[in-house]
């Protein structure tokens, strides 16, 4: 490689570099509602693996059950960072955008709250399967949505469609089937 060249290759990797580190955030520009050192719930039930949850919402690894209580200790545009404030244990949010279609802040306000999520407003058995992690034919569009989350939105763009496609692995789909808004069917 000549001389002149190796300079510029350098710079150009570390530019590529660069922009691939996430931001922080400066005062003022988190959404209303984030607040680092602020208590927040689980809006429903994750599955973490190394004490990470890809937005991806793969269905492998440890249950972290919907309303659990959580304290922000840090965000950036890439990844939020959480404690369990029951265990202290420490939990990281990884935004996957081209799945999610969405930025980390926009994630943060789906996967958690300031309140918990009202489970009195679901049968008995759909507050099991929620409890659970699990989805249960006849369970409704928000019962799974509490249970299992959202669908990334590449595969299921509108929530208003019959079939949810989910990830229960890197490798492995299932749909949800909806029928008169009731889980008909579920597709592995």
């Amino acid at each position: 490689m000549p001389k002149r060249i190796v300079p510029l290759f350098l710079a150009l990797i570390v530019l590529s570099g660069l922009s691939a580190c996430a931001k922080k955030f400066q005062p003022g520009q988190l959404a209303s509602g984030i607040d680092v050192g602020s208590t927040y719930y689980t809006q429903f039930s994750l599955f973490q693996e190394k004490n990470n949850y890809r937005t991806t919402n793969y269905r492998r690894g440890f249950l972290i059950p919907v309303n659990t209580a959580v304290t922000l200790t840090s965000i950036n545009s890439k990844e939020i960072t959480l404690r369990l404030s029951d265990s202290g244990q420490p939990l990281t949010i990884e935004n996957v955008p081209k799945h999610t279609n969405e930025d980390v802040q926009a994630a943060f306000l789906k996967i958690l709250g300031p309140r918990k999520v009202d489970l009195s407003r679901f049968s008995a058995d759909e507050q099991k399967a929620i409890l659970d992690g699990q989805v249960k034919i006849g369970m409704s569009r928000k019962a799974v949505q509490v249970a299992i989350g959202y669908p990334p939105q590449n595969s299921t763009p509108n929530l208003s469609v019959d079939d949810w496609t989910y990830w229960a692995s890197r490798f492995d789909r299932f749909i949800v089937h909806f029928k008169n808004d009731k889980v008909a069917e579920i597709r592995h």
